[in-house]
């Protein structure tokens, strides 16, 4: 096998050549279609990201405009992720009967959708018809991701997935990096701050803080308009386009022997347990980024004020850790090796949190310094998602689709771990807010342990039968 750069631009696109002698992907060797077929599933990851990580800003913004509880602005996230749970099987189902293109285009529609709900939903300041906007975008993501995570994974050689999960992970951090600062500009005018100071400090009451609340809500409405129209249309694009429908059956699987020796999925110990790491994951990386700002909250730190940049900082260490990926998997660091050290540092990092503590002043923010190490686990979780999914992948031919769906059902760790850790939050009342908070962050040590140990070893098992040698 062979590759090369394609200059469209240089870090983005490495294209296979010869990949495989199978029909099913003899024409992705065509430059010119391979090289728009990148830059459509680099705009799908931008898509997840944009979509996704305005969740974290989202969070405070709805407890401050709908006048939330914690536990009420927790559901914001869980409404979106807990959508993964529920559609994941179903989605790989409709991408068996449909295909995968347009399996991508009703995904893209479903979140138009949801994005379309919520101008009623500001309109009227209806937190449960937010939800339900929410709860739909995350239906859609959750087929879309069922359908562009496997087709990035099995489109070359599984060796270097990590790295082709990096190429097209750097839209979707791109995306994380700037979600939070349109939402602040688009969102959030120079006007609001001022208004969202006052309604902090309660200077409004009754009929006069209702107004200041609609006021505030309502600008939220344009922009996902837009939303919604640009992603009916980036469907029928998507439903259109080059992009070469692959037959997982054919091109990930070990042997027929293999393949007819299992009769059921969970036979597949690696995939399970890719599950379980893949769970962890994300539901840690959204308990770093949905708490940051709240965090830097209890330290004096206000959403008006520079901390609603935080989750930008994290995303922006994410997307450099992808180049990072780019750059050295698969030539220098073995993608296993790359998520065993990954996860090693935020398992430092997590230990630094809790036991480290002084006061620190950067980029405008003055915080403790436990909140940088929060910021800094942005660097090394971006290999985690890019290591864990094809270990876990690695081999299920037939089952491929059912698989990648258990993996999109691992995303709803986005939406339970968050409420675990406010669990965690809540049991700690006694202590000054700063404190609850830090001492929940020790639900990060289990989880970063376990990856540590699936990198390590959990990824080679093959049965759950132990076997001679």
């Amino acid at each position: 096998m062979c590759f090369e750069y394609i200059q469209v631009p240089k870090y983005i696109f490495l294209i296979y050549n010869n990949m495989s002698n199978s029909p099913q992907i003899n024409h992705v060797q065509d430059r010119s279609t391979t090289i728009k077929s990148m830059i459509i599933l680099a705009l799908l990851f931008f898509i997840f990201g944009l979509v996704s990580w305005v969740n974290t800003i989202l969070i405070p913004y709805f407890q401050l405009t709908l006048q939330l509880s914690n536990f009420q602005s927790y559901l914001v996230t869980f409404a979106f992720y807990i959508a993964y749970l529920i559609m994941a099987i179903p989605s790989s189902f409709l991408l068996n009967k449909v295909g995968y293109k347009k399996g991508m285009m009703l995904g893209l529609w479903c979140m138009s959708i949801g994005a379309l709900l919520f101008v009623p939903a500001a309109y009227w300041r209806i937190y449960q018809i937010f939800l339900l906007g929410l709860f739909l975008l995350g239906v859609g993501l959750a087929i879309l991701q069922s359908a562009a995570n496997p087709y990035v994974t099995i489109v070359g050689p599984i060796e270097s997935a990590a790295k082709r999960m990096s190429i097209v992970g750097t839209g979707n951090k791109l995306a994380g990096v700037i979600a939070n600062l349109i939402f602040a500009a688009v969102v959030i005018r120079e006007s609001d701050k001022v208004l969202m100071r006052e309604i902090e400090a309660g200077t409004y009451t009754g009929a006069a803080l209702e107004t200041a609340l609609d006021t505030l809500i309502k600008g939220v409405m344009t922009p996902y308009l837009i939303l919604a129209i640009a992603l009916f249309i980036f469907g029928i694009i998507v439903r259109y386009s080059p992009l070469p429908d692959l037959d997982p059956s054919v091109v990930n699987k070990r042997s027929e022997q293999d393949e007819n020796s299992r009769k059921s999925i969970l036979q597949y110990p690696a995939l399970i347990l890719g599950v379980v790491a893949m769970f962890f994951h994300i539901g840690t990386q959204m308990i770093a980024l949905g708490t940051s700002i709240k965090y830097a909250g209890t330290m004096g730190e206000s959403l008006a004020g520079p901390a609603q940049n935080i989750p930008s900082y994290t995303m922006l260490l994410t997307f450099i850790g992808y180049f990072l990926g780019i750059a050295l998997i698969p030539k220098y660091l073995k993608q296993r090796n790359a998520l065993l050290i990954c996860a090693s540092i935020n398992l430092v990092l997590s230990a630094m949190i809790i036991t480290t503590s002084g006061t620190v002043q950067f980029l405008g923010i003055t915080t403790d310094i436990s909140l940088w190490y929060l910021v800094m686990m942005g660097l090394p979780n971006a290999l985690l998602y890019a290591g864990i999914w094809p270990l876990a992948i690695n081999g299920l031919g037939k089952y491929t689709n059912l698989g990648s769906a258990f993996l999109v059902m691992a995303l709803s760790g986005s939406a339970m771990m968050p409420i675990v850790y406010n669990a965690f939050v809540e049991l700690n009342a006694s202590l000054s807010p700063f404190e609850a908070m830090k001492q929940a962050y020790w639900i990060l040590i289990p989880c970063f342990a376990y990856i540590v140990w699936y990198a390590a070893k959990g990824y080679q098992i093959k049965s759950w039968r132990k076997t001679k040698d």
